[in-house]
């Protein structure tokens, strides 16, 4: 039988007033869960981790570690890919989304394939943060693909359910991350199959 991906975490990177980062995550879970796929949604606004001080990993007893840490570590673990959905706050990655990420193992993301959507109300469409992501995700054991799925004029794009909107912006949501997804997929069970049949290094 064919390996087959079927869980995937996405971090959404904004934590500003009256942010559209939430309309483009709800565009892409949904999506990804009418791929039949178990998704994990991480918003930091719900989150709510306080500054780093200490990863999920450095605690000597991990039975003191904080729940719901040791309870998302193990999602991110069991997770066939991860999608990060980020804002570009001065040309660089939202600070709650490095501080998000920061708080699990490199050995939890490691070998896993990760995409990446940014967006902004420019033309540039948060390209900038998706390139330090990249270096970021990479550092984490992460290989992203590389197609990267920029939005730009985020805000004519979706409505507040995150439906793409009628619009010359919001038609090429479908398509642009569909493209995103089928290289995804494609090293999401590559990945998946090398985890499950060969010794890790």
């Amino acid at each position: 039988m064919a390996t087959s991906w079927k869980k995937v975490v996405v971090f959404l990177g904004s934590t500003r007033d009256g942010r559209v980062g939430d309309r483009v995550a709800k565009f892409v879970c949904k999506t990804l869960t009418e791929k039949k796929l178990e998704v994990v949604f991480v918003d930091p606004l719900e989150f709510d981790l306080p500054l780093l001080k200490t990863p999920v990993h450095f605690y000597p007893d991990p039975s003191k570690a904080p729940t719901k840490l040791v309870a998302l570590n193990k999602k991110i673990a069991e997770a066939d890919a991860i999608i990060v959905v980020s804002a570009e706050y001065n040309h660089s990655i939202p600070p709650a989304l490095s501080n998000t990420l920061d708080y699990f193992s490199p050995k939890s993301y490691s070998n896993k394939p990760s995409a990446i959507v940014t967006y902004s109300p420019s033309l540039v469409g948060g390209a900038r943060a998706g390139i330090q992501l990249r270096s970021m995700l990479g550092e984490l054991g992460c290989v992203t693909v590389s197609n990267m799925f920029t939005i730009s004029q985020v805000q004519h794009c979706f409505d507040e359910n995150g439906v793409p909107k009628d619009t010359t912006q919001g038609s090429k949501m479908n398509s642009g991350l569909e493209k995103l997804l089928s290289q995804l997929e494609w090293w999401a069970n590559a990945a998946k199959h090398q985890r499950e049949n060969c010794t890790a290094f």
